[in-house]
């Protein structure tokens, strides 16, 4: 393997390893946001905390402002 083959498989590692660090960041800030709603639901709405997704799903749908 030459010196430009070896620093093209770097910098081909480098890239791969930033992108594989901005997806575990994106799924952080996605997860965080969602406890946050979550929270904010229940706060707004605290029949809600006892039930089922599918039910909650239901209730939201009924609900939802028009």
């Amino acid at each position: 393997m030459t010196d430009a083959e070896k620093k093209l498989l770097q910098a081909k590692h480098r890239l791969e390893e930033a992108q594989a660090r901005d997806r575990v960041k994106e799924r952080k800030a996605r997860t965080r946001r969602l406890i946050q709603e979550g929270a904010i639901l229940e706060k707004a709405m605290p029949e809600v905390r006892g039930m089922e997704l599918s039910e909650l799903e239901a209730y939201l749908l009924r609900h939802r402002a028009k």
